[in-house]
């Protein structure tokens, strides 16, 4: 079950940490987040290292359909109305400026990088498309409205978002690495203020930056409240039909489509992790009936960390740990959301003020109807009975058919048959028992 990017590229490769070690800033995560602001501080230059657990892009990474665009859904209505007209801006704002600044690097990495028009489009909701390029008009965006797109169904209209980007993950951060300051097979053993006992040794440093995708610090700003994961789904067709734009449902459960190569991908098969959804099969059923002379070439799966409100938390870790930070709570929408995230960390690191820095501030209100479904999940699987249990929180795992993986319902960490690690926020793996 390799992706795409995973089988297109070898990335360099660095040396593990072998004893202690001071800087200024220490990067936990090797993923696109914590190398965009490893690249950053070294063009600051703050001297910084950057830590990964396993392989540099070994984890979301390597598993996004890597589109590069400032539409993240139908949001800007949604944000107009919770947060007002301004914090819309500001967000439109931030990922406009992060596309633009990938276009720049690409300009000089051979990634595959293309120009694209992305779309959202509705099924069956016409009166969201309306909402959303109302909202977009007061934000002088010159959004417009699709009525046919080269799907194999009909739909119910669209919002196009001229100009947005697509492009190869893993040679992207490839181009970015060389030079960099990067220690892999280096895993956090343990986190402290100022002080990181890895695998290989202990780091000190002045400030930290979590980016390890779910942030596995409980005492400090109540992310195993304000996060859950979301999985979703990805098969690569060959002799498919390609699309000349990106597209994605609005809803939920919905598919999204974009072309690499020869080669369509689909995305789709949604849910929550540790609950049950389409997956593949979801795929592999669409593919036979839109696209029957198509053969099978990738198949992979994403893991999502969804925020409280459809909002990242990007900024100061909590109120109470000035010298730590965190990215996360990305929403599916990784690609511009780690470029502004490295660029409001970096600021904050090197003492500058950024314009959007307050828009992610991971210690706005929490008090949303998403809180409650949060809380009533862990509640449920702590008093569920199960043998198995995450050694993060220890919720109940649920068996994963589809992947034949443990996966926890809370918080979405994830386990092989064999107990081992694949995805945090758990930073060890469990004991199988009969």
């Amino acid at each position: 079950m390799k992706s795409i990017w995973s089988d297109s590229v070898i990335l360099p490769r660095f040396p593990r940490l072998t004893g202690d070690l001071h800087v200024e800033v220490l990067i936990i995560g090797g993923g696109l987040t914590g190398i965009l602001c490893a690249y950053m501080l070294e063009q600051a230059a703050v001297p910084y290292a950057l830590v990964e657990a396993e392989t540099i892009g070994s984890g979301i990474t390597k598993n996004t359909t890597a589109k590069i665009t400032s539409q993240h859904g139908l949001i800007y209505d949604k944000l107009m109305r919770k947060f007002g007209v301004e914090a819309a801006s500001l967000y439109l704002r931030a990922n406009e400026e992060a596309l633009e600044r990938i276009a720049g690097l690409c300009a000089g990495i051979p990634c595959d990088f293309e120009r694209k028009d992305a779309f959202v489009y509705t099924m069956d909701a016409p009166e969201k498309i309306e909402k959303e390029l109302k909202a977009l008009q007061k934000l002088n965006y010159p959004a417009e409205f699709a009525k046919e797109l080269p799907l194999p169904f009909c739909t119910a209209g669209a919002v196009k978002f001229p100009n947005q980007a697509q492009f190869n993950p893993l040679k992207f951060i490839g181009g970015l690495v060389k030079g960099l300051h990067i220690y892999e097979h280096t895993k956090v053993c343990e986190l402290s203020e100022g002080r990181a006992v890895t695998t290989g040794g202990t780091v000190t440093a002045t400030k930290m930056i979590m980016a390890a995708h779910f942030p596995f610090v409980n005492q400090h700003g109540s992310y195993f409240l304000k996060l859950y994961q979301h999985r979703s789904y990805v098969i690569a067709l060959e002799k498919a039909p390609s699309v000349p734009g990106m597209y994605v449902d609005e809803a939920q459960k919905g598919m999204s489509f974009r072309s690499y190569d020869d080669m369509l991908l689909i995305g789709g098969g949604a849910h929550r992790t540790g609950k049950k959804g389409g997956n593949w099969r979801e795929l592999e059923d669409f593919a036979k009936r839109y696209y029957p002379p198509a053969q099978e070439r990738y198949r992979w799966a994403a893991q999502d960390c969804m925020s409280l409100d459809g909002v990242p938390y990007i900024g100061r870790y909590s109120k109470n740990t000035p010298d730590l930070f965190v990215a996360t709570g990305y929403n599916k929408w990784g690609m511009t959301t780690a470029m502004a995230a490295a660029g409001i960390l970096t600021d904050s690191i090197t003492g500058k003020e950024n314009p959007y820095a307050a828009v992610f501030s991971p210690s706005r209100s929490i008090l949303t109807p998403q809180l409650a479904v949060n809380s009533f999940e862990a509640a449920i699987n702590l008093l569920s009975f199960s043998k198995h249990r995450c050694p993060h929180m220890g919720c109940a795992l649920k068996w994963n058919a589809a992947e034949h993986t443990w996966d926890c319902p809370c918080h979405g960490s994830r386990f092989d048959e064999k107990g081992g690690l694949i995805d945090n926020p758990s930073t060890d793996g469990i004991q199988m028992k009969d």
